[in-house]
């Protein structure tokens, strides 16, 4: 069904990242968006250490991407008021670093944004709704 064991495994992967996507509340979606654009920006940096420049620029455009489509995608402007404003502003300005850091060849610039992801993403994780629900069933 494969050609090799690295197409199955990576086959594998595919399915089991979409699966755990369908499953997964709005607020897990958000921390796997959150984790996927790290990813790409730690593989951004070191394709860019290596000099493998069409490999870094792919990798800083899915993190773009990610940023862009699926975290900025997902705000609710209109109902979100400030916070939404300001986390919109907050994903145009890393999108913003990303193109600087691809054009410049800057590491301190992938590292600012990965960064701005990980306080974001340690911040959303703490107000996980399912965390509470979790720890009042074990004290139950």
């Amino acid at each position: 069904m494969f050609g090799n064991s690295t197409s199955a495994a990576r086959a594998y992967a595919n399915v089991s990242l979409q699966t755990g996507a369908l499953a997964a509340s709005p607020h897990k979606l958000i921390s796997m968006l959150l984790e996927g654009a790290m990813i790409a920006i730690l593989k951004a940096r070191q394709h860019m250490a290596t000099g493998n420049v069409t490999e870094k620029g792919t990798a800083i455009n899915h993190a773009a991407t990610i940023i862009e489509t699926g975290l900025r995608g997902a705000l609710n402007i209109k109902d979100g008021g400030e916070i939404a404003t300001n986390l919109s502003a907050l994903y145009a300005y890393m999108t913003q670093r990303l193109t600087a850091a691809h054009l410049e060849n800057d590491p301190t610039k992938l590292q600012e944004v990965y960064k701005l992801l990980a306080d974001l993403k340690t911040t959303w994780d703490s107000i996980d709704p399912q965390a509470a629900k979790r720890a009042a069933a074990l004290e139950a």
